[in-house]
């Protein structure tokens, strides 16, 4: 089975990962309502191709991580957040969420990070176990932070060292 190729994101790829970001949109990871037509693009002046790494396989866009500076701040500009991460159902399985959260953590490194965070549901418990088997561990949790499907869910903040 091959490696999928991680790379940065072109502004060519702005309809992929819009379709992408619609067709895996779940309210397991997503607390922000269903996206309904007409759908907007995906790149925007706050979703910059500079911070999506994209992950092929096949030939084509089969996930997206989205990595940013934590804050504005300079006192916090040794720390580069996840905030993103989506996988094509059809990809699931082979290795690409793993492959683009190893790529980020190179990324964040080449950006001179020395902390990686994310934030995750706390019902997401296959995104957690993820990121628990990459290095991240929880550092706070947020009790019933979101309201979503008419359930009061956690938001767990985890991050890990570079």
């Amino acid at each position: 089975m091959p490696e999928p190729i991680i790379r940065p994101a072109v502004l060519s790829d702005d309809a992929a990962l819009a379709e992408l970001d619609r067709r895996t949109w779940s309210p397991v990871h997503s607390v922000m309502a269903p996206p309904k037509p007409p759908y907007g693009p995906f790149f925007t002046a706050g979703n910059l191709p500079e911070y999506i790494l994209v992950a092929e396989l096949d030939g084509r866009v089969a996930g997206y991580l989205r990595l940013v500076p934590a804050t504005p701040l300079p006192s916090n500009a040794h720390v580069r957040q996840i905030q993103g991460l989506a996988v094509d159902e059809t990809a699931r399985g082979r290795g690409v969420a793993r492959a683009l959260l190893r790529a980020s953590a190179d990324e964040a490194r080449r950006q001179a990070a020395v902390r990686l965070t994310l934030r995750v549901l706390g019902h997401n418990t296959p995104a957690r176990r993820l990121y628990e088997s990459e290095g991240f561990a929880v550092e706070g949790v947020l009790r019933g932070e979101f309201l979503v499907g008419g359930e009061y869910v956690d938001d767990v903040l985890m991050a890990r060292a570079l």
